[in-house]
């Protein structure tokens, strides 16, 4: 799917929230693994379930035939410097919801681009008639849990000793969804 794109001015930068297209891949590609390498509240190390230019323009093609898909990037200073990406799941069962992921490169933390790339899936979510936007987040990711819940999700559920950090414990993913009536 495709929405229009906004603007956004927050604490001196301009950024642009619009859809992907085909000729971000490249730039896509390199972002997905530098941003990998800057945090770990994602699920992926730097390098592992690497997507390379052909693997990202297919995302981008299926997100953008596909009504309930949606893959979003922010763009700051002529970069792309963070996206996000809901999918839909294709069984009858689950045709109400859609599965969100966000990641933003660490320098433009605190400006509010996960804020939102999440306000406009939710808004896209809404004006297309998705009940329930689910998404994992890591324990310890305060600020993103603080975020969702002011956006009204909430949480659902526990997965205990979910993932290794670096620092070899142990620690849990929250489950967090926002069902819409």
């Amino acid at each position: 799917m495709i929405i229009n794109k906004r603007d956004f001015y927050v604490k001196g930068i301009n950024y642009t929230v619009r859809s992907a297209i085909d000729r971000d891949a490249k730039e896509l590609s390199a972002l997905r693994l530098q941003i990998d390498g800057e945090t770990e509240n994602l699920d992926r190390e730097k390098g592992e379930a690497f997507i390379d230019i052909p693997g990202f323009e297919q995302i981008i093609k299926t997100d953008t035939e596909h009504s309930r898909n949606l893959f979003l990037v922010a763009v700051a200073h002529d970069r792309i410097v963070g996206f996000s990406r809901c999918e839909g799941i294709y069984l009858n069962r689950f045709s109400h919801k859609v599965e969100f992921g966000v990641c933003i490169l660490k320098d433009f933390w605190g400006y509010r681009i996960g804020e939102n790339l999440l306000k406009e899936s939710v808004s896209w979510a809404d004006a297309n008639g998705i009940k329930k936007i689910a998404l994992n987040v890591l324990e310890t990711n305060d600020k993103a849990i603080k975020l969702y819940k002011k956006l009204g999700f909430e949480i659902e559920g526990v997965l205990k000793k979910d993932k290794i950090l670096s620092d070899g414990k142990y620690y849990n993913t929250i489950i967090m969804g926002r069902f819409k009536e």
